[in-house]
């Protein structure tokens, strides 16, 4: 599987959203909007509290330096880029920041564990992204409708556009049963088939043979597809499929989740021990 051109955006109105209920917009503690660390004090306030709580006995990170505070300064650093709050480029950190304060987070994960009712503000954070995986998988995926959408690539239109390789499905764990022939041929013999039906259909423009060739391409079939979800949708998702058979899900879609800004805090949160 492949995930690219990932975007999460509306942290900021969900949160303010987040606030309504009680009219508590005065409590937010949160920081949203352009940063420029060499140009900007803005967001470091924000800054300040979250790692006072992620490093409690640190002294003034920002201002003085020690190797110390030095090497916290690096790791906030990165902690930051890893869960895409900011960008680096020639060795400047700028972006759109999403500073949660802990005032929000706090709110925010009693909401979540409070129950979908009460968590709302996650279907207001957005994400895009291009995903590239096997029909196999995708008809797993199509089962969460509610609050997704997919725009995807065409078998009808595309597919006898370009050679098809075996760099074009996902056949890593094909096993042949009768034990005749290795794994690789198996999987050789199924896309040289495909090939030879695409070729015979741009060669003869038959329905007839186009029809086969849908009719026998494997599940295995990489698609991609642009798809737009929300934290919701990925809160969902990985509290069904963390334990699924289909190893996608584990070893690749969720992994890609965990790379998301604030995925522990908001998508993996646990429910408290009572």
């Amino acid at each position: 599987m492949k995930f690219e051109n990932t975007k999460v955006f509306n942290f900021e109105g969900a949160f303010r959203g987040m606030r309504n209920p009680k009219e508590s917009w005065d409590r937010s503690d949160s920081f949203f909007g352009l940063i420029d660390f060499k140009n900007s004090e803005a967001d470091y306030e924000i800054a300040h509290k979250w790692t006072k709580i992620k490093y409690p006995n640190y002294k003034q990170l920002f201002i003085d330096e020690t190797p110390e505070s030095n090497k916290l300064f690096y790791e906030y650093d990165q902690w930051l880029i890893k869960n895409g709050i900011l960008d680096i480029d020639d060795y400047e950190l700028y972006g759109y920041a999403a500073f949660i304060g802990p005032n929000d987070m706090k709110l925010a994960q009693t909401l979540i564990r409070a129950g979908s009712e009460h968590r709302k503000f996650l279907r207001q954070i957005f994400v895009c992204v291009d995903i590239t995986a096997p029909i196999y998988w995708w008809k797993e995926f199509d089962t969460y409708k509610v609050g997704t959408v997919a725009n995807s690539t065409s078998t009808m239109h595309k597919l006898c556009s370009k050679p098809l390789t075996i760099e074009d499905f996902s056949m890593d764990c094909l096993t042949d049963i009768s034990n005749d022939y290795p794994d690789q041929t198996i999987a050789e013999t199924m896309v040289n088939l495909c090939e030879n039906y695409r070729k015979e259909f741009l060669r003869t423009k038959s329905k007839r043979v186009w029809k086969a060739l849908i009719q026998l391409l494997p599940e295995s079939f990489n698609q991609t597809r642009t798809v737009t979800m929300n934290y919701e949708n990925l809160f969902t998702i990985y509290n069904h499929r963390k334990n699924h058979k289909l190893t996608e899900w584990a070893n690749d879609f969720i992994e890609w989740e965990k790379t998301l800004p604030y995925a522990n805090e908001l998508i993996f949160i646990e429910k408290e021990e009572n």
